[in-house]
């Protein structure tokens, strides 16, 4: 995982990076990792498509979706459109997490507070519950700071990290 320059950041951005490191940390088999504001723009990425060391290890199979965490971002975003709106026809109330399981891995959506998405990309390997609970751990500490503020600064810097490579 590249680890984004949290030079000049405020407390709270700096906080959330060290919290989405020790989740990829801490979870064996974590792939990628991408917070997505509410109306779909990436916030906070593992990005292991930008690692140079990753490029350099070829395996027979994908890591993560392919390009970079802009593609995760994507596919979060549009999970969560399809299940809110699924949601919103079954009448059952907001949705709290997606799983997509796959031959080759998992995925999982969780919701945060203020409309934003936490996904996480799983090895076939990946204990998923203790990825789950992992997430709603990151959740639970994100949710209330994550506010306009500090989602305008997120989204600036991963725009200027991506001016600088």
């Amino acid at each position: 995982m590249t680890a984004p320059s949290t030079f000049g950041l405020s407390s709270e951005a700096r906080n959330l990076h060290w919290l989405l490191n020790n989740l990829v940390e801490e979870v064996p088999g974590i792939q990628s990792v991408a917070v997505v504001s509410s109306d779909g723009l990436l916030l906070l990425s593992s990005d292991p498509g930008l690692n140079a060391q990753a490029k350099e290890v070829s395996s027979s199979k994908p890591s993560g979706p392919r390009g970079s965490a802009a593609d995760l971002a994507t596919i979060v975003s549009g999970i969560g459109s399809l299940t809110l709106g699924a949601a919103g026809l079954m009448d059952f109330g907001g949705v709290k997490n997606t799983m997509v399981a796959m031959d080759d891995g998992s995925l999982c959506v969780m919701s945060i507070s203020d409309g934003s998405l936490l996904g996480v990309h799983g090895a076939a390997d990946c204990d998923m519950s203790t990825v789950a609970y992992h997430m709603a751990l990151f959740v639970g500490r994100v949710g209330h700071v994550l506010t306009p503020e500090l989602r305008t600064e997120l989204r600036k810097s991963l725009e200027a990290e991506g001016n600088t490579r």
